[in-house]
């Protein structure tokens, strides 16, 4: 099988675990451990992993693959990022506030007056929480796919996310920070 064609990111993979092939993965399933109910595993690439053996380790799985029998096949997968196409996924409802991670991307980014500042381009992980690239949009229109940024994904700086209308307002960090001493300065003139 080749890679899926509408992928979702299941997981990345990290640093070996052991001498035999063993990988820690960092998985983005709501049960770490349902990482391997999945079925096989894609990379970017196409190649396949199944999983053979699972189990917890603090914030990560350990997981030993099929396709990987010793430590130096394991290290050259350090930041692989794993894949499975959406209809391996459960025909279930997601609740209310769930979404699949991989639904951010194409979305319109909106500043809080409505206006559109960008589209986001990427989600990434590189362990410390959640990242979205944003492409910027130029004066005629377009996106500056060289000029993209990386902003955190929380609750200050996307306060509001709308699958239907396919956007969501992105409140920039220097902007929080901008807000910040603002009412900083105006506390400190009430005082």
């Amino acid at each position: 099988m080749t890679k899926p064609d509408n992928p979702v990111l299941m997981g990345v993979i990290g640093a070996p675990h052991g001498v035999r092939g063993e990988l820690r993965v960092k998985p983005y399933t709501a049960d770490p451990m349902a990482l391997g109910d999945y079925g096989t595993l894609f990379d970017s690439e196409g190649r396949a992993f199944d999983v053979i053996e699972i189990r917890p380790q603090k914030t990560v799985v350990v997981v030993t693959f099929e396709q990987v029998r010793d430590r130096s096949q394991a290290e050259a997968l350090n930041g692989v990022e794993l894949f499975i196409s959406r209809d391996q996924l459960p025909d279930e409802e997601l609740e209310e506030d769930e979404f699949f991670v991989a639904d951010l991307v194409g979305l319109d980014a909106h500043d809080e007056t409505g206006a559109k500042t960008g589209q986001v381009i990427a989600v990434h992980n590189f362990g410390a929480g959640d990242l979205l690239e944003v492409a910027p949009v130029t004066p005629g229109g377009g996106l500056a796919r060289k000029r993209a940024f990386l902003v955190e994904f929380s609750l200050e700086t996307v306060p509001d996310i709308d699958f239907e209308g396919g956007r969501l307002t992105l409140i920039r960090p220097h902007e929080i920070e901008a807000r910040g001493e603002e009412a900083d300065t105006a506390e400190d003139g009430e005082a």
